[in-house]
């Protein structure tokens, strides 16, 4: 159906729920971006749900469920929202401070003592874990295969903004503290129900898997990933942190943007008093993880799109990616998400959906392709301190690397990172340095070449004890995958991009900023090689590669 600009936005002033499976180039704006979105980022399906104050006005599957199958989106499939979910936990807590049975201002460890953290740079609210300003680590898991183990402060609470799974992990189990439920039973009564949300559930497991979109992850996870890479049907999960365990259909996701819009009210009540939602999204601290202009409220971001103020945030699971945005000046707000983990979210899908539907008509976001504004930056001969040579080529816009006789190209993937698109370059990116906006550098993995224009130091010591922890290191979990070490220019490297500073015996800090809780650490040294990797206290394991 071919559906024009007015009658579009006539429709999103009518407050009625439209829903479709829909095919690209339609003649609708959205639909059409959606359509070549999916086609440049490789989505195999694509579900969205639009709504204003007065109620849903469309929910709508794009592409495929199941691609073997050719089983389209419906708007009945579940899909995961993971880290939205985050604005759920906030909300049930603001009903329970409320209800009088919580303070947000007292120490975590007051109402839950028993948490595997250590507090020696503050103690940390249950504000500072729902603005992700706590110090903790980005943990995977609340709780350590090593019982004694805990996981510890980067900085004093309050100071840095530092996205932590592991605050609203320990969020579910302060509300099942508070509410006598647990978290799923819990967001159950206090949301799903009074808002309609009769298909959501806050649990991941077999009752979701008949009516949850299949969904899908690299075929190839141990290397990097082209655009265009081959995909692969995920494993089935059991999941029910607080973190990121809800799974919704687009026209419950609809409800609960409806919700937002009106500020906490809905038909039957209130979810939160109109005091609650301004706490709810008050900017607490800058989150430029989200934007260069976000701040992060309680389980959600706070940030500026048009002039207007905007409530977002993404969803990361595995083998789903999400994204919502919330007008809450224009008063419309939109959901999408993806049924495949390829490392982005379907941002530009909501945030170009809002704009339509406040009456704007703005270009289009712009998709990724091969044309690469600045390629020209990048040509030149790179050499290695061994005397190999990579030359990087340009041909209208495109960048290719010529390796012995062959022309590959080159996919960017971010600021001065690249993927080589051929055999034998697959474990890491390509990143290039820059002096003073030069380019004179570039590192592949281990590998490391200048160009004639570099002028710094060429000589670095690589120590035995860190060749000791360079290598392949493998997790049992779906959730963490593997990782690479390698050693470079004397530092260590976690799969050739994420710096790791010692800090202390075998103890590294993963990144750059010097206050970051992140960390690495290195056990059992056998034969010249490290056997064990903890990340954030997750077990990796050496797994010899061929």
């Amino acid at each position: 159906m071919h559906l024009q600009r007015r009658t579009f936005l006539r429709g999103l002033g009518a407050g009625v729920m439209v829903s479709s499976v829909k095919a690209a180039n339609t003649g609708d704006p959205l639909d059409d971006f959606i359509g070549r979105y999916m086609q440049a980022m490789n989505a195999p399906g694509l579900t969205l749900a639009l709504a204003n104050k007065n109620g849903p006005v469309r929910t709508a599957g794009f592409g495929y469920s199941d691609v073997e199958l050719r089983t389209p989106v419906s708007p009945e499939l579940l899909f995961e929202i993971g880290s939205i979910t985050k604005s759920f936990v906030a909300l049930t807590l603001l009903q329970l401070r409320e209800e009088g049975k919580v303070i947000f201002e007292k120490p975590i460890l007051d109402y839950l003592p028993w948490l595997p953290i250590e507090t020696n740079y503050g103690a940390i609210s249950i504000h500072h874990l729902l603005t992700h300003s706590s110090g903790l680590p980005d943990a995977l898991s609340l709780f350590l295969s090593d019982p004694q183990a805990r996981h510890a402060q980067g900085f004093k609470p309050g100071e840095h903004f530092h996205y932590c799974n592991l605050g609203f992990s320990a969020l579910g189990y302060l509300i099942q503290k508070l509410d006598g439920r647990t978290w799923p039973e819990a967001a159950k009564a206090r949301i799903f129900a009074p808002l309609g949300m009769t298909s959501t559930r806050a649990i991941i497991n077999d009752r979701t898997k008949g009516v949850r979109a299949r969904s899908y992850v690299p075929f190839y996870g141990e290397n990097t990933y082209p655009r265009g890479g081959r995909l692969t049907r995920a494993p089935e999960i059991v999941f029910d942190d607080a973190a990121g365990s809800i799974t919704s259909t687009p026209g419950d996701m609809a409800l609960y943007l409806q919700m937002l819009l009106n500020r906490g009210r809905h038909a039957h009540g209130r979810i939160v008093s109109e005091a609650g939602f301004a706490a709810f999204s008050t900017p607490y601290i800058q989150a430029p993880e989200f934007s260069s202009t976000a701040f992060y409220g309680y389980g959600i971001a706070v940030d500026k799109l048009d002039g207007h103020t905007v409530l977002r945030h993404t969803g990361g699971m595995i083998s789903f990616a999400s994204s919502i945005h919330v007008d809450l000046d224009g008063g419309v707000a939109a959901f999408a998400s993806i049924n495949a983990m390829q490392g982005y979210r379907p941002t530009p899908v909501t945030q170009f959906a809002v704009q339509l539907m406040n009456g704007k008509m703005p270009p289009p976001p712009a998709l990724p392709n091969a044309d690469i504004a600045d390629a020209g930056d990048y040509v030149g001969v790179y050499t290695a301190g061994d005397g190999r040579k990579l030359e990087v080529m340009a041909d209208s816009g495109h960048l290719s690397l010529l390796s012995g006789v062959a022309a590959i190209p080159l996919e960017q993937t971010g600021t001065d990172a690249f993927v080589a698109t051929a055999p034998g370059w697959e474990h890491f990116p390509l990143l290039f340095g820059r002096t003073q906006g030069t380019v004179v550098e570039l590192a592949y993995g281990p590998d490391w070449y200048t160009n004639a224009r570099y002028q710094g130091t060429r000589s670095f010591p690589e120590p035995a004890e860190l060749q000791a922890l360079t290598g392949f290191y493998q997790s049992e979990s779906a959730w963490s995958g593997s990782v690479r070490i390698v050693l470079r220019n004397g530092s260590l490297w976690a799969d050739g991009a994420t710096a790791l500073q010692p800090i202390g015996n075998g103890l590294f800090r993963v990144g750059d900023d010097a206050w970051g809780p992140d960390t690495a650490e290195f056990h059992y040294v056998v034969e010249g090689k490290a056997q064990l990797l903890k990340l954030n206290g997750s077990d990796y394991w050496r797994v010899a590669m061929d």
